[in-house]
This record gives C-alpha cells, structure tokens and sequence, in this order.
C-alpha cells in the first residue's frame, strides 16, 4: 500500500510541524484544489481528443488522403506510421518540457503545452492533402505531429502533478482519477465526432471536407481549459522548492541518475493499460472494419462504450486507491488483465455486435481501472524537485512503446500469422505481467530537503 507520506513534508513548517490552518485557509485551499483539478482535466480531455481523433481517423481515411498507393494495406500501414510518430515525440517533449516543470513551475508549463497542443491540432484541420500539393502534404502532417507529440509530452506529467500536488492528502488518488477520466472523455468525444460524421456524410464528403472537422472543433476546447489554467495557482510542492532554493539544474539527468527503478517501473505499468486502449481503439477498430467486415459506425460505437464504461471506472479506482493503496488496486487490475487477454480477442473474432460492445466494454473498464492512480502512484516515486522530469519521462516512454506501437505490433503480428488474433493476445498478457512484477517490486522515494542531497529510495 502507498502511504501518503511521499507528500507530507513538503507542506510541513521548517521545524517539521504541520501547518497552522484556519477554516478559512482549509476552504480556500479546497477551492484551489477543485479549480486545479478542472483545469488539469480539460487539459487531459484536448490531449485525448486530439491524440484520439487522428488516430480515428489514421485508421479509417488519413492513408487514402495522405499516404495513397496501389494497396489499401500499405496505406493504412503508413497512415498508422504517422500515428505512431506523434508517440515517438512524446519523450522528447517529456525531457524538454519536464526540465523546465521543475525549473520554473508546474503552471507556466502547462500553458504552453495546452496552447501548443491545440493550436497544431486545429493547424491539422487546414493541411492541404496529397491530392492537393503531392509529398509536401504528408511531410506536413508527420512534422505538426511531432510538434503535437512534443506539447502532449509535457501535459500529462504538469496536469497530474497540478492536481495531486493540490489536493488534500486523502484525495490525492481520486483528484489525480479525474485527470485521468479525461482520457475516456476526449475518446468519447472523438470517437463520437467521427461517429457522426460517417453517419451523416457520404464516404465522397468524409474524404472531401468532412476529416476536417473534428481537427477544428478541438478550438472550443483549447479556449476552456486556457480560461481555467490561468486561473490556477503554482502547486504548494514547488512552491515549497522555490522558497527553499532547492530547484535541480538538471532534474531529468538527476531523475536517471537515482532514480532509474522507478522510471523503468513507471514505462512497464502505464504500458498495460495503453497497450490495451490503443490496441482497442485504433487495431480493433481497423481490423473489425475491413477483416471482418462490420459496419464502421458501429465499431466507433463500442469504442464509445468502452470508454463510457472507462469513465465510470477510473474515478472509482482512484478512490478505492484512497483506501486500499494505489499499489494494490493496481496489482487487482493487472490480474485481471493476464486472465482477459485471450477472451478479449476470442470475443472479437465472433465479429457479432455483442461480442465486440461486450469486449470493448470489459476493456474499457480495466484500462481505466489500471490507469486511475497512476498519477498519485508515479508521484510517490521522485521527490518534488524532479518529480515532473520522472513522471513524465516514465509515462511518455511507456506510452511510445505501449500505445504508439501496440497497434503497429497489433498489425504486424496478425499480418505474419494469417490473420489470426492470438499472438496479439499473447502479447497483451506478457505485457500485464511486466506490469504486475513492477506494481509489486518497485520502492518509492522519499522527499528530499535540498538538490544536494537526494534521498535513497526504500521499499513501501
């Protein structure tokens, strides 16, 4: 079980005694913790939507417009390539962005990854297609990705961070839950945008004007979660550095220096619920469209299933995590997981309605479970000075590996086996079980009182 105090004493007065607070401080600090927690979320909502509707619309019209050749195969291949690249970059905006989190602050961060994350997305919207200006469109697209891969690589570690370093001791599982839940909304959201449009548009006008549209509309979004974040105050973790003079020069070298265990722990578990959610809503979507045959706006719809049932998931996880430990809730999900793996796909193979909404609608439940603490479970691994580097760095790799190539693995492997689904099976299983050895054998550390002196990491 994770103890909260990974996190005490960064709120402790310099003779080591809790702060003084009145009703007053007590009801401010809940209003700051509820506005930093809004903002973080809408944040983790555009990160999801934009991430998500291209790769929607990568596995359904993107290679035709961008990436056309003489086999749909290859082109679909490719149009999953240009998803991928936006992973790739991920890590990247992690280490760049992640130094100056801790450098500067959590808040000024965010401000810049969310208006550069939403900005390109909306930029994606305009792109002329290869019809149009030939080579140039799909260079274009790869190159706003990568910029799109650099700004989310920064968001999540500063959006986590801004609301569980906010909230109350107790909440922390359940506040850094609701970041989380913005996962499933931005899915819902963009699945549920390009679900719309395949219903309503003819496939001349989805591949004519109709794509644009979900890019663009990410603008509404970009203007909430601007107006709420510059509403937010510097989390008191950093704050408490600021004062102390404690900032690390280079905290995402000193975060691989000492804490390598944790950042590998934090790559292998965020692996098992992305290898799952992106396998499911980006391989599963393709596969059960064209080998299989089914309706595509049905398949959007059991991704929007399972991501309803991910949202009622994730903040019951967290704060079940509250109670039991987030290790523990963690570990119960990986479980699961091992003993999913085969049925999910079986279940698929059926190529019924049911077979796939009830897959997609257990999947869903246990991406958000297993992704629910990871917010306040990561935060315990790395003091406040590099906590933003090591998050971030741990999560982004994770997400490149698991999420960014689960679905070109998911693709390659059924390719090399004749269609056959069990492979991808088997290596959603060895997936949750690195997790699992991970969850149960990774210490925490402890915070440290100046850059100086980092603390050693002990067992929890």
């Amino acid at each position: 079980m994770i103890a909260g105090s990974a996190f005490d004493e960064e709120i402790m007065n310099s003779n080591g005694t809790p702060p003084t607070m009145t009703p007053e401080d007590t009801a401010a600090r809940a209003r700051t913790a509820r506005t930093a927690v809004a903002a973080s979320t809408v944040g983790s909502i555009l990160e999801y939507y934009d991430f998500f509707v291209f790769g929607t619309l990568s596995a359904l019209v993107l290679g035709e417009l961008f990436f056309p050749t003489d086999d749909p195969a290859v082109s679909a291949l490719l149009s999953l390539l240009s998803f991928a690249v936006g992973f790739v970059a991920r890590p990247l905006g992690g280490i760049l962005l992640g130094h100056f989190g801790d450098r500067v602050g959590r808040k000024p961060l965010l401000l810049f990854t969310f208006l550069l994350t939403g900005t390109v997305t909306v930029l994606i919207g305009f792109l002329p297609t290869y019809a149009q200006i030939g080579l140039a469109a799909p260079l274009l697209l790869v190159a706003l990705r990568i910029l799109q891969g650099i700004g989310i690589g920064g968001e999540w570690g500063g959006a986590a961070l801004l609301a569980v370093e906010h909230a109350p001791e107790s909440k922390k599982g359940l506040y850094g839950s609701l970041v989380q839940a913005g996962a499933p909304v931005g899915v819902i959201l963009s699945s549920g945008s390009v679900a719309l449009l395949t219903a309503l548009l003819s496939d001349e006008q989805m591949l004519a004007w109709g794509w644009r549209l979900p890019f663009l509309a990410s603008a509404l979004l970009l203007l909430v979660g601007l107006f709420l974040r510059f509403k937010v105050a510097e989390t008191p973790a950093f704050t408490k550095v600021k004062d102390e003079r404690a900032e690390t020069r280079l905290p995402v070298w000193q975060a691989v220096r000492n804490y390598p265990r944790q950042i590998v722990a934090a790559v292998l578990i965020h692996m098992s619920d992305t290898t799952v959610g992106l396998i499911q809503g980006v391989f599963v979507l393709g596969y059960a469209s064209t080998v299989l045959g089914m309706d595509p706006t049905i398949v959007l719809l059991a991704n929007i299933f399972s991501s309803a049932t991910n949202l009622v998931a994730t903040p019951f996880a967290g704060a079940l995590g509250d109670r039991i430990g987030q290790r523990r809730v963690m570990s119960i999900g990986l479980v699961a997981l091992v003993l999913w793996a085969f049925p999910m796909f079986w279940l698929i193979g059926t190529g019924t309605v049911g077979g796939l909404f009830l897959s997609t609608g257990v999947s869903g439940v246990l991406v958000g479970w297993l992704f629910a603490g990871q917010a306040s479970l990561f935060a315990t691994f790395f003091p406040a000075e590099v906590r933003y580097s090591g998050m971030s760095l741990g999560f982004q790799i994770g997400t490149v590996v698991g999420g960014g190539f689960g679905p070109v693995v998911a693709q390659a492997l059924t390719g090399a086996s004749g269609g056959a689904t069990w492979p991808v099976a088997l290596y959603v299983l060895v997936v949750a079980v690195a997790a699992l050895v991970a969850t149960r054998t990774t210490p925490r550390a402890e915070p440290t009182e100046t850059t100086g002196r980092q603390a050693a990491p002990r067992p929890s």
